[in-house]
């Protein structure tokens, strides 16, 4: 007989929670916010409204599956299971979050605070969700496959990734290494700058655009289009390459299709790589190492 399904409700620690936590009490966290020019009522009120959608949710479950809650911080203890429905109850970045954590498990996105979020990820209101349960729970129906990103070490050390990955110097200082493109003769590039960053589709609405942005959008970096979430592509940009005699600026910025992998070989004491922002979650890389990032065999299922 096969299991029924588990329904894994993910969601993350409130800005109210973690004040109360630090200052003991409401009236201490209310005191300190107001010795820096904030009500926390308007704290409190954010955290009232994501806790009734986290109960709303909860409430929607069907009673004959099983069900169990996640918080963020335990996401890299927690062994999600092949019959799981994953429910994310929050920002779009907790959809991020979890993702890496997952190998084709459907994915709900709750939205627990319309008009504060862009919803790009967390797609749906707490009262939807009886029926979308119903919906992923029936061989994964109405889901987009949102393409993701990996970075894999000579040493098996492997990343995933949502949004994108950065590699680069703990802290953000001055990163040396060599850069190099599958397809491109053998061609590396001697850089020191303050990072590279690898992204697919779905990060392209966040730091991966911001970049883009910057250097001129789709009229700069030879028109370089940004990928959408479910396409087999990827775009990479290096941040602030100083040109130098023993270092060039000529590879700073591409797309990397399906089979295609970029190359980065430390030339640092220590480098890391780590994805959608999470620093703490990171790919240790010390000299002489090479990681390979690309294009990553699974996807995100996310409910449209």
């Amino acid at each position: 007989m096969s299991l029924a399904p588990r329904a894994v409700l993910v969601h993350r620690t409130t800005e109210y929670e973690e004040l109360t936590a630090r200052h003991g009490t409401h009236g201490q966290a209310a005191f300190f916010l107001s010795s820096r020019g904030r009500d926390i009522e308007e704290v409190a009120e954010r955290h009232r409204r994501t806790r009734r959608a986290l109960a709303e949710v909860t409430a929607a479950i069907p009673l004959t599956w099983r069900q169990t809650q996640v918080e963020r911080g335990d996401l890299d203890r927690f062994l999600f299971a092949p019959e799981d429905v994953v429910v994310v109850v929050g920002q779009d970045g907790l959809v991020a979050n979890v993702a890496k954590y997952l190998t084709g498990q459907p994915v709900v996105g709750i939205d627990s605070d319309p008009g504060r979020n862009p919803g790009v990820l967390v797609r749906h209101r707490p009262q939807d969700a009886a029926s979308l349960l119903r919906s992923v729970a029936a061989a994964g129906a109405g889901t987009d496959e949102l393409t993701m990103v990996e970075a894999v070490a000579d040493d098996t050390q492997r990343l995933l990734a949502l949004n994108e990955i950065y590699l680069g110097a703990a802290g953000h200082q001055t990163a040396r290494y060599r850069l190099g493109l599958d397809g491109d003769g053998g061609a590396v590039e001697a850089q020191a700058s303050s990072g590279v960053l690898v992204g697919t589709g779905t990060g392209a609405t966040g730091w991966l655009r911001s970049v883009w942005q910057e250097r001129g959008g789709a009229g700069g970096e030879g028109r370089l289009r940004l990928p959408g979430p479910t396409e087999d592509r990827l775009v990479w940009f290096v941040r602030e390459a100083w040109p130098s005699p023993a270092t060039g600026t000529s590879l700073v910025a591409g797309e990397l299709a399906a089979d295609g992998r970029l190359t980065l070989t430390v030339e640092s004491e220590r480098l890391i790589a780590f994805g959608d922002g999470i620093e703490s979650d990171a790919l240790e890389l010390t000299w002489g190492q090479r990681v390979r990032v690309g294009v990553c065999g699974e996807r995100l299922r996310l409910a449209g």
